[in-house]
């Protein structure tokens, strides 16, 4: 997706029911406090977007990238909802 790289697998432990979720954003997107700012709009969006729509026992990771810091929030939203959609990690019934 444009403003994200998304990862996912199913869960290795005794989390058959949980959705685990993490974030990193590499220093070749900026200093610290764009950093910081990218990780803090990946957890916006995976706030609105996972709790609602994702099943459980998988283990998510997020990556930000450049665009993460200028893309609108709503396409961030719609980006992580359709790759999570590609990876089958979405609940869509």
């Amino acid at each position: 997706m444009p403003g994200m790289v998304v990862q996912a697998c199913g869960a290795v432990d005794d989390t058959a029911d949980r959705l685990r979720v993490g974030f990193t954003v590499s220093r070749k997107v900026g200093n610290s406090v764009k950093r910081n700012r990218a990780r803090r709009r990946l957890r916006a969006v995976a706030e609105r977007v996972l709790p609602v729509h994702s099943k459980g026992g998988v283990d998510v990771v997020i990556i930000g990238r450049a665009t993460t810091l200028n893309r609108p929030f709503d396409k961030l939203t719609s980006d992580l909802a359709k790759a999570l959609k590609k990876l089958d990690v979405l609940d869509t019934e």
